[in-house]
């Protein structure tokens, strides 16, 4: 069982940058692979960027360019920066975790943390 806690959203003005953290219950280097999503009005989730524990990491085109992801293997966080935010970037931000076990891939969500872009 893995636990995750994101912190770090809020209201920010165009242009400004949030540093999103996800925080896990368990050492994230047994993880294989975590990542950032988001979920606007129309409740339907999409990545936004995911790091491997190789530390490959994936970006939607929407991201590439603005938002980084990091991981902390010392403090068991998987970090998002985002900067030069817009206003289509307002969403609620949740944090996944790929785990691998012998009976195959299980997928553990956080809460979400609101990320909301305006003047």
């Amino acid at each position: 069982q893995v636990q995750l806690v994101e912190s770090g959203g809020g209201l920010v003005q165009p242009g400004g940058s949030l540093r999103l953290s996800c925080a896990s219950s368990v050492d994230i280097k047994s993880i294989y692979q975590l990542g950032w999503y988001r979920q606007g009005p129309g409740n339907v989730r999409r990545p936004v960027a995911t790091i491997r524990n190789t530390g490959g990491t994936d970006y939607a085109k929407s991201a590439e360019g603005r938002f980084t992801i990091t991981r902390d293997n010392a403090k068991n966080t998987v970090n998002l920066q985002m900067n030069s935010l817009k206003p289509g970037d307002t969403a609620n931000y949740l944090c996944e975790a790929k785990v691998k076990y012998t009976s195959g891939i299980k997928n553990y969500w956080g809460q979400g943390t609101q990320v909301t872009v305006s003047s």
